[in-house]
């Protein structure tokens, strides 16, 4: 028991050395809290570079303040006109970035919506401007924006810019429709079909007439020539026409009579062949 009494009292001992012979030579100063707050704006900063780089890497506006989306109430000429500027800016932006080749499909889908969407934020600019008394952008301004897009025919109001234009379902719809020929019908071949085409006025044809005339010659030369050549056998020729006429002189002709029995017997015949059987013939 004293034992343990000795111990404790050696704690509270070696407790009081300590902190009578350890105390700080200084006191304790916490960090000014202007260090803290520069250390905050310098990492606010750099958050606020990465943001507005990023931003304008995506085309989007470098300023943190928006354009108003209540364009109507804009009263201010001057205010229209510098919105207008602004919005010319993020159009230019989104167009130079859907020419990048590393996007994908989906990407340069998105882009090109944001880009319809500017487009007729900008028209409800120039619309502002002119009801303010402005100058009428749709007829003075530059087209150079409207030019770079393309229109599918049929369907207006939507552009397809860079890109856009080679997605595929879309190059498609600026092809033109392969072209198709149609086959007349008959009336139509029949339309223009005259008199010349079957001949009836070739005698007005001087050069028919010449070319026929050369062939009548020629035909009739041929003609003397083979007559010149065939004196000798003119008698034997005419002996066998008459002979082949006398033998067609008695040759006998059937009435119409004859002839119907020869059917109407050839058609008996041909039935009794089909269903009656050559036993019945016999005995019959």
């Amino acid at each position: 028991m004293a034992q343990i009494h000795i111990i404790v009292a050696c704690c509270w001992m070696f407790l009081l050395h300590v902190l009578v012979h350890c105390r700080p030579t200084a006191p304790f100063h916490p960090a000014p809290l202007s260090t803290m707050a520069r250390n905050e704006e310098k990492a606010q900063s750099m958050l606020y570079r990465f943001r507005e780089a990023k931003n304008a890497e995506l085309g989007g506006s470098k300023t943190l303040e928006r354009r108003p989306f209540r364009i109507s109430e804009v009263t201010s000429l001057t205010e229209a006109e510098k919105w207008r500027r602004n919005c010319i800016g993020d159009i230019s932006k989104k167009v130079s970035k859907i020419q990048d080749v590393g996007l994908s499909d989906f990407q340069i889908r998105d882009l090109n919506d944001e880009i319809n969407k500017l487009m007729r934020e900008k028209y409800r600019w120039e619309q502002q401007i002119k009801d303010l008394g402005g100058v009428d952008y749709r007829i003075t301004g530059p087209k150079t924006m409207d030019a770079q897009g393309k229109e599918v025919p049929g369907a207006r109001g939507y552009k397809y810019f860079g890109r856009a234009k080679e997605l595929p379902g879309v190059k498609e719809l600026f092809q033109p429709p392969p072209v198709t020929l149609k086959e007349k019908t008959r009336a139509e071949l029949h339309r223009n079909v005259d008199a010349d085409y079957y001949g009836y006025r070739d005698e007005e044809d001087g050069t028919l007439l010449e070319f026929e005339e050369e062939q009548e010659e020629i035909v009739m030369q041929k003609a003397l020539e083979d007559a010149q050549d065939g004196e000798d056998n003119g008698m034997q020729v005419d002996g066998q026409q008459s002979e082949r006429t006398q033998s067609l002189g008695t040759l006998y002709v059937p009435s119409q009579k004859e002839v119907e029995e020869y059917l109407v017997k050839r058609r008996k015949q041909a039935i009794l062949d089909r269903f009656v059987s050559d036993d019945l013939v016999q005995s019959a």
